[in-house]
């Protein structure tokens, strides 16, 4: 059987995302990036609670929707799994998705006056590692 493996996630109150949103983008980024392996168990909600001092309501609200997209697989009575890698969205969805995020980030970052290329070299640096790790 599996053991729990620690997620290094912090939560930044001053963070436009709501801790939800920071803690099911920091497991995601984990899962893609490889730090969290297919079949590793993660913390118990109570567990990660008290990790990062917030309310076992909250990681049990990311736990529950990175299940219900697919991230992770729920084995009553053991815990969470990270789950085997799947088409998780539609492409439609994923698309729609894509645009949004897109769009998020162009408004936030076209006031920042960086050049084009600086954007690109860093987003490319930030994706290659998780990108990289799926097509290996």
């Amino acid at each position: 059987m599996s053991r729990t493996v620690p997620l290094f996630l912090s939560v930044t109150p001053g963070d436009p995302r709501s801790i939800t949103r920071q803690i099911t983008d920091g497991i995601r980024m984990s899962i893609a990036s490889g730090k969290l392996p297919v079949g590793a168990q993660l913390p118990s909600v109570r567990g990660l609670a008290q990790q990062l001092t917030i309310n076992p309501k909250t990681v049990a609200r990311a736990y529950s929707e990175l299940a219900s997209e697919g991230w992770l697989d729920a084995c009553q009575g053991l815990g969470l799994f990270v789950a085997a890698p799947r088409q998780r969205l539609s492409e439609a969805e994923r698309e729609r998705r894509l645009a949004m995020a897109l769009e998020a980030f162009s408004a936030e970052v076209i006031g920042l006056d960086y050049p084009l290329e600086q954007i690109l070299d860093r987003i490319s640096a930030t994706l290659s590692p998780c990108l990289n790790k799926r097509s290996a």
